[in-house]
């Protein structure tokens, strides 16, 4: 009797099983938290504390000084690019119109307006310099008759004449050496009553000092003779001695593009210097040194070895050679 009474109660397990099995499965399954509302209902109700608002406002000026200098020196790059590029257009400009002269290299004082002669002391020809003086008057650049220059045949986007970080209300920043058909300058000239024999450029070996023809470049060759420049402001045309070292008063290296200058070579590359001297990167401004000037008319004469060489380095560019 006790073995047949354990039988059936084992026999009574399996039902009373499916019982509690059910009674669990009709109860309600509480519902899942999300991550949202968990670690709203586990974090602090009283928000930041002065400590977390402190180190947020610490790394977001810690990402801006990093960030800044970053993004800046990714847009003077791209300026940079742009300025070279308008560079390389004018020099190819300014090699066309020699192209189709006969090798006559433009009139490189920017605005000019004067005469030309032949060896007989004749008046040949009116010339105006390679930019016009439309671009003085930037609203309409047309200031009279042919205004915008000699180049201006080969090159007629205005944005082409100015870098983009050029001075506000310039039309223009970029400038001809010297060297090229510019202002006479002492020691690189014939001294002559004569005009047309007193533009002529002085030849010292291979080496014509002042260029009057393309052809005249042969040593050192068209890639290492200096045209445009940029200086940033209006432009007259970039006077460098030949004779002397130092800068002259009103032509200061232009401090531009990140303590550099973007210039163009006669065959037609272009390059960016930054200059190696401390001491050329602090030279005043040309505002501050053209009121020095009033008082002495003081030109700049480099006092440390990287500052001479910023300067030798130009006028090799400019002249082919030193004249000293």
């Amino acid at each position: 009797m006790r073995y047949a009474g354990k039988s059936r109660a084992l026999d009574a397990l399996p039902s009373l099983a499916g019982a509690a099995n059910a009674s669990i499965s009709e109860r309600p399954t509480p519902a899942r938290k999300s991550f949202v509302s968990h670690h709203l209902s586990t974090s602090n109700p009283r928000g930041f504390t002065l400590i977390e608002l402190l180190v947020v406002i610490a790394v977001i000026a810690l990402l801006m000084a990093i960030l800044v200098p970053v993004l800046r020196s990714a847009r003077e790059r791209a300026q940079r690019a742009v300025c070279l590029s308008n560079l390389r257009q004018l020099t190819m400009a300014w090699v066309a119109y020699a192209d189709d002269h006969d090798s006559q290299l433009v009139q490189g004082l920017a605005f000019y307006l004067g005469k030309s002669s032949d060896a007989t002391g004749r008046v040949i020809e009116l010339r105006e310099g390679w930019l016009g003086r439309g671009f003085l008057y930037p609203e309409s650049l047309s200031y009279s008759k042919g205004a915008k220059g000699t180049l201006w045949p080969y090159v007629r986007n205005i944005d082409v004449y100015r870098c983009p970080r050029g001075q506000a209300g310039h039309a223009a920043t970029y400038e001809i050496v010297v060297a090229a058909k510019g202002t006479l300058v002492k020691g690189t000239h014939f001294e002559s009553n004569n005009m047309w024999r007193r533009n002529l450029g002085k030849r010292v070996g291979s080496t014509v000092l002042r260029l009057t023809r393309l052809t005249d470049i042969i040593s050192p060759g068209a890639g290492q003779r200096v045209v445009f420049l940029d200086i940033g402001l209006e432009p007259s045309n970039f006077y460098v001695h030949y004779l002397y070292p130092r800068w002259r008063w009103f032509s200061l290296p232009p401090i531009h593009h990140s303590d550099g200058v973007t210039l163009s070579m006669a065959d037609g590359h272009v390059e960016y210097w930054k200059w190696k001297g401390r001491e050329t990167v602090r030279i005043p401004g040309r505002l501050h040194q053209f009121s020095r000037g009033l008082r002495g008319l003081e030109d700049y004469e480099p006092q440390t070895e990287d500052g001479l060489y910023d300067l030798q380095r130009l006028q090799r560019a400019t002249w082919g050679r030193l004249g000293y």
